[in-house]
């Protein structure tokens, strides 16, 4: 009955330890019925000890093998003798069946009367010369070896495990890793599931039309592109229009890491890279994409510091011939992802190898918004949510960090015994994602709250009173992660950032310790990441951008990575003295900016600060309250200064 109610029953899985036990049984079964009937080896005795006991009449068989040597079975009369107890039992404590003793003998034909002797004086009932069979040592001596075998076929299956087809055999590890995803396969990731993204959907469409429909672009003598390379930051799903791919394509589709070429054995990723493009011939038109291709195709001789890795350029080489080199197929596109193109060999990113470039940027405020849309379906949450709200407070966020505000919210939600997910949840999740965990149990002490809430006063007060600078959403001293307060704006999302506008963001962040300065006349630590980042700024203004006047229209930034390698500065120690003084200059004309601008709202920046002790929270309004309504245009993103 167990059948017919289960059409698919489990197949029973024998440990190969129990073949191997067995196996060594059946050795030892077989030694045993060739060497004897017994474990035990005869004791040793001596011929005149021997002709002792045959006088008495104590034997009762002998054979000799080989002429030479003699195995002594005695009577069971004479298994009573304590002379004999030491033969009396075997091994298992039952009356020994024998051989009981064993003795070497000189002159066979002497020792053949004395035995026929014995047995016309009926002293001996029986005796025979036979030859001795050589199995049970032969077995015996082979027997480690045949388990040593064993032993070492079972570890190596265990080490390379679901290694090729085949189970895993030792003899498959050079077999591809690759998966295999068809027409069959229930793969339910379309286009429709890939929200924003709409240039790097359109060339993904049209590489999956190439192969549905060739003849459209190959009858006016197009070719079909061999690959195409998905570029971008991390999250921003490159993986998820692969998954697309894999689901709307209605041909072969094979999936696999390029860390799955690498392995300690020399030679296995070339053979991988060979196997893979074989079975995709094979099952042409087919798609090959290779996740985080920066693991094997990482530009070669770029690390002869650290020595270079023969086997890894050995297999980079075997992809570049397979897939630009005599014998290719062009019915097979290779699709690839990485966040570190910069570092990808120059002969694998050529036309001819990856044709396409696609670069899967960032998603900007429309996008975000439509990603959320995605996320949000599976959410109980509340009727009439705002997505343009929540796109607009998460600016520079990625697809996989808007899956997690999401998520984070919808936990948030769900820990306040909510029936349904609201906007607070989505605010608070954001503030959970970029500040940290809240920190309710850290000691501060109110000296070092006052100055805290002066700081990020500071930052909120030169905010509000520049231009450029980022408008202020909230300021809050309760500490998150490693930080001990956070002033939030909303930056304007630029596609090109002008020098005053640079000016103005440094000046910003700059006001916490002039906050601390003006009101108290000292400085503290607590402006770390503050001085961090415009440090940043002012060595990219200097550096990268050409924005100095004294250094003028230059940049020392390289986008190829080659600098990377090199062991000189692309400038003089003069320039680099240079180079210290104008960012030094830099960021300190902006730190005198921001205390001339807290010394004349001195009364205001107080304030402030009072109300944000009492609150530790405080919004846009609080501000417009004191200062009045922000002159300068309202923006729309969203991002942090601490």
């Amino acid at each position: 009955m167990a059948s017919e109610n289960n059409p698919n029953p489990k197949k029973i899985k024998i440990s190969p330890w129990l073949i191997y036990g067995v196996v060594a049984l059946i050795f030892l079964f077989i030694s045993f019925i060739t060497g004897g009937s017994s474990f035990e080896e005869p004791l040793k005795t001596s011929s005149s000890k021997f002709n002792e006991y045959l006088e008495k009449g104590q034997v009762g068989k002998v054979i000799v093998y080989n002429k030479s040597e003699a195995e002594v079975y005695l009577t069971a009369e004479a298994l009573k003798d304590p002379i004999h107890k030491a033969v009396a039992n075997d091994i298992l404590n039952r009356p020994s069946k024998g051989p009981h003793y064993s003795l070497e003998i000189g002159n066979d034909e002497i020792f053949q009367n004395k035995l026929e002797a014995a047995v016309n004086a009926k002293k001996l009932k029986e005796y025979s010369f036979l030859p001795k069979s050589s199995w049970g040592d032969l077995l015996q001596m082979i027997l480690p070896f045949i388990l040593i075998l064993g032993l070492w076929i079972f570890i190596m299956r265990r080490m390379n495990g679901g290694a090729g087809g085949g189970g895993g055999q030792i003899f498959n590890i050079g077999k591809s890793k690759a998966k295999l995803f068809d027409e069959k396969t229930d793969i339910k990731t379309t286009f429709k599931d890939v929200a924003g993204l709409e240039g790097a959907k359109e060339e993904i469409q049209e590489i999956v039309e190439f192969l549905k429909n060739p003849e459209k672009y190959t009858n006016l003598g197009g070719k079909i592109p061999k690959g195409a390379l998905l570029v971008g930051p991390p999250g921003t799903g490159k993986t998820l229009l692969a998954k697309a791919v894999a689901g709307e394509a209605q041909v072969p589709f094979f999936s696999l890491s390029g860390s799955d070429f690498v392995e300690m054995f020399v030679g296995v990723g070339a053979s991988r890279v060979r196997d893979l493009f074989k079975q995709a011939k094979e099952k042409s038109p087919a798609i090959i994409f290779i996740d985080e291709i920066d693991a094997v195709g990482r530009a070669r001789g770029k690390n002869n510091i650290s020595g270079g890795n023969d086997e890894r350029e050995n297999t980079l080489n075997q992809l570049l011939t397979e897939m630009d080199g005599f014998g290719t197929n062009s019915n097979v596109i290779v699709l690839a992802a990485t966040n570190r193109a910069d570092v990808l060999d120059k002969a694998l990113m050529r036309a001819g190898r990856f044709d396409r470039q696609i670069f899967v940027d960032l998603p900007d405020i429309r996008e975000r918004k439509e990603i959320f849309e995605v996320h949000l379906a599976p959410l109980k949450k509340v009727e009439g949510l705002d997505t343009d709200f929540l796109a607009k407070q998460t600016p520079g966020f990625s697809g996989a960090d808007i899956a997690n505000v999401c998520n984070e919210a919808a936990l948030i939600a769900a820990r306040n015994n909510k029936s349904a997910v609201d906007k607070q949840d989505f605010l608070d999740a954001v503030d959970r994602i970029v500040g940290g965990l809240e920190k309710k149990n850290k000691i501060v002490t109110p000296e070092e709250k006052r100055a805290i809430a002066i700081h990020e006063s500071g930052h909120a007060t030169v905010s509000w009173m520049l231009e450029h600078a980022a408008p202020l959403i909230k300021v809050t001293i309760v500490p998150r992660g490693q930080s001990l307060g956070a002033a939030w704006y909303l930056p304007e999302e630029r596609l090109i950032v002008r020098t005053e506008q640079m000016l103005d963001e440094m000046c910003a962040t700059m006001g916490g310790r002039a906050a601390e300065k003006v009101i108290f006349d000292r400085i503290s630590t607590g402006a770390l990441s503050d001085l961090e980042k415009v440090t940043r700024q002012a060595r990219a203004m200097v550096t990268v951008y050409g924005l100095n006047e004294k250094l003028g229209n230059i940049t020392y930034y390289d986008s190829t990575g080659q600098s990377e390698y090199s062991f000189s500065k692309p400038y003089s120690e003069d320039t680099a003295m240079i180079i210290d003084k104008e960012i030094s200059k830099l960021i300190e004309s902006q730190y005198q900016r921001a205390i001339d601008i807290l010394s004349e709202n001195k009364d205001k920046l107080i304030k402030l600060a009072d109300i944000l002790i009492e609150k530790e929270v405080i919004f846009k309004d609080d501000l417009e309250a004191i200062f009045g309504k922000r002159p300068f245009e309202e923006i729309i993103s969203e991002e942090t200064s601490e």
